[in-house]
């Protein structure tokens, strides 16, 4: 439950006049034990993983979050986000302090937000969140797509002034600019390459969403030129994703898609759709085409069930699949508190540049991104909870 802390005007005797002002301090921790086999071991073998693994179903966080009505519909906003870890404490994001989300703006009833600060792309907001497998189950970050490459779990970008309309008879639409931040660079870094280290690349991003008693639909568009530059990084493991091994050299990363859901009764079903291309400095852009689409049931008031398929293909210069499977229960024993629990297979097939694609379960190095000695499939199971305060 969130916990909300009025602070009234101390400049002065307190007046009707003054606006009041609500902050609330927000977060969630989600802990649980893992496992996985053919993991990559230290010599590069394989092996089996029995893990203490963090931020799964929903990533670790605490924020506050903050009104101030400035009258007549106006309020400004703010939210600062952290990040972390609770199996060592350590920041998450590259070690930033608000590194998910930091930011401060403008409000207005009838019109919709206008905000400053480090934000989410609207691959994030309206895909990832509203019509994936690890954004409407406890899969969660198991059950992104391989690497994260379609920036539909951790779309952030630094720089960033965003506008969110109201929603207009269950439409609601932005757009965001994120500014490089390099003197004569401001659509990105110059010339044939980065000049820079720091800051963020310039990137644009645009989404429309309809939700509507049962059925919601949803589409987004994401540009990111030269991600590397970005501190904190982003989500995207360029290293991993980039067949030609740019990493940061990466120019830049495009992506779009649609998705849409369908609640009837206790169930509700889904489909998602995203392209995503990857242009390197030199040498051919790499094209990932994701398809994510399942279902989930209300066994009870209290108990959910899923199952979901997810299927990525590489294209273009080199060829890819990962085919992946993924099911899911979570129990609520409260509005606050959920035990779950969750297997995963999936089967990778193809070639990168010549050497065998590998499973890569997860997206970042918190989880299951690289198998050992080359093997082309992972099984991944785990037991976990989350609490919501």
């Amino acid at each position: 439950m969130k916990r909300s802390i009025l602070l009234l005007a101390t400049l002065g005797p307190v007046s009707a006049a003054y606006a009041q002002s609500s902050v609330t301090l927000y977060g969630l921790i989600d802990a649980g034990i893992s496992y996985v086999n053919n993991s990559k071991t230290d010599t590069g073998g394989s092996g089996k993983l029995y893990k203490f693994d963090d931020g799964v179903a929903l990533a670790n966080r605490w924020g506050l979050r903050g009104t101030e009505d400035l009258g007549g519909g106006l309020k400004a906003i703010f939210v600062l986000e952290n990040g972390f870890s609770v199996a060592n404490g350590r920041l998450g994001q590259g070690g930033a302090l608000f590194g998910r989300q930091a930011y401060v703006g403008l409000s207005k009833g009838g019109i919709g937000s206008f905000t400053l600060g480090r934000q989410y792309v609207f691959s994030t907001d309206y895909l990832g969140k509203e019509y994936s497998t690890g954004g409407l189950t406890v899969a969660g970050n198991y059950g992104y797509h391989v690497n994260d490459v379609d920036q539909l779990l951790a779309g952030r970008i630094n720089n960033a002034v965003k506008f969110v309309s109201t929603n207009f008879a269950g439409f609601e639409f932005g757009a965001l600019y994120g500014f490089s931040n390099q003197a004569g660079a401001f659509a990105g870094a110059p010339g044939t390459g980065p000049t820079a280290t720091g800051g963020s690349s310039r990137a644009y991003s645009f989404g429309l969403n309809y939700a509507a008693g049962p059925f919601g639909m949803g589409a987004a568009y994401t540009d990111i030129h030269f991600p590397g530059q970005s501190t904190p990084p982003f989500s995207t493991l360029l290293a991993n994703v980039d067949p030609a091994g740019a990493g940061g050299q990466i120019r830049d990363l495009r992506t779009y898609g649609i998705g849409g859901r369908y609640r009837f009764g206790g169930a509700t079903v889904w489909a998602l759709w995203t392209n995503t291309r990857l242009e390197a400095l030199t040498g051919a852009a790499t094209t990932y085409n994701a398809y994510d689409t399942g279902g989930k049931y209300a066994l009870t008031s209290a108990l959910t069930g899923s199952l979901s398929y997810t299927y990525t293909q590489m294209s273009n210069s080199f060829s890819g699949h990962w085919n992946q499977i993924n099911a899911t229960l979570d129990y609520a024993f409260s509005r606050r508190t959920d035990v779950y629990l969750l297997g995963i297979y999936q089967k990778a097939s193809g070639s990168n540049g010549g050497t065998p694609v590998q499973a890569q379960i997860g997206n970042s190095t918190s989880f299951f991104n690289t198998s050992g000695s080359g093997a082309t499939n992972q099984l991944a199971a785990r037991l976990g909870i989350y609490h919501k305060f």
